[in-house]
């Protein structure tokens, strides 16, 4: 994770995984740095017109609702694409945020990446 202006930056690394791509994130994805993430997804689903992204979000520990903006676009994105966007390793805070908002069961949503590959 790199700093700048003592703000934390968000790292996403994509790798690629049979037909799939999984995103790897790492740092919070708030205000700051959610059309990273955005962009990232829409780059994957839209442009490079992959059949399933995983977004692995273990190493997220606090996503705010620009973050969850950003979820949801990748998830319109995919559905008119034809695509598959798959979560996997949220944290409860994650997870918390997803559910209270009604989301979560918008998602697919698996706990790690063995079963987010195997779904």
């Amino acid at each position: 994770m790199r700093i700048r202006g003592g703000e934390a930056i968000v790292k996403i690394s994509a790798r690629r995984v049979d037909k799939s791509t999984i995103l790897d994130v790492s740092g919070n994805i708030d205000m700051s740095n959610s059309p990273e993430v955005r962009k990232a997804l829409l780059r994957e689903i839209r442009e490079k017109g992959v059949t399933r992204v995983a977004l692995n979000l273990t190493g997220v520990a606090y996503i705010d609702s620009s973050g969850v903006a950003s979820l949801i676009e990748g998830l319109k994105a995919s559905r008119e694409t034809g695509s598959r966007f798959i979560l996997f390793g949220l944290n409860d805070s994650a997870r918390e945020v997803l559910k209270i908002s009604r989301l979560l069961k918008l998602f697919e949503v698996y706990d790690d990446e063995t079963q987010a590959m195997a779904s």
